[in-house]
């Protein structure tokens, strides 16, 4: 999926809206391959758990998905098995958000980052940072391995991008002009 493209669902990769950050890696092995389509490449951590991958948005976003491409087969020991997704205003502020406990993960691993609010309608967190904690890796590797990272918002609205409302009926005042004869 290319960034800003469309997914199934109303949804869009907003991963291109953000600045991505690692805490280490390997020489030829850097953050630009996290986000670079390519399931072949991978990033690979250099120095001590946790492993932090970091997304910053110059504005605050809302966040409905986040998918990470990961591959026991290819990857063993630098596959991760525990990761912790922490969200904020800043780098100062995270909160977990979600623990992941992967067992030999292959393929794109969804988690959800919504939640329901009244009338069972869903909330996407909304949020300027967005986090990644690697704890820890299969048969207690080190280093990890993640070949992919996407971060999927809802869809925006046409008319709400020209300033126009949503909904003629919201405004009473617009009534009589709501229905076409």
């Amino acid at each position: 999926m290319e960034e800003g493209e469309e997914a199934a669902g109303g949804l869009r990769e907003i991963g291109n809206l953000a600045s991505w950050s690692v805490t280490s890696a390997k020489p030829g092995n850097g953050v630009e391959l996290l986000r670079d389509g390519d399931a072949a490449t991978f990033w690979q951590s250099d120095g001590v758990q946790p492993h932090l991958i970091t997304a910053q948005f110059e504005q605050r976003v809302e966040l409905l998905e986040l998918h990470l491409l990961l591959d026991f087969k290819l990857d063993e020991s630098y596959t991760p098995n525990k990761l912790v997704v922490r969200a904020g205003t800043g780098c100062h502020d995270l909160k977990d958000i979600a623990v992941l406990d992967l067992k030999e993960p292959s393929g794109w691993m969804k988690t959800d980052l919504w939640h329901l609010g009244p009338g069972q309608q869903v909330v996407p967190l909304r949020a300027f940072c967005l986090q990644v904690a690697i704890l820890s890796n299969h048969q207690n590797g080190r280093d990890t391995h993640v070949r992919g990272v996407r971060v999927l918002g809802p869809r925006p609205h046409p008319q709400s991008s020209l300033g126009f409302p949503l909904s003629l009926e919201a405004h009473a005042a617009a009534g009589p002009y709501a229905t076409v004869r």
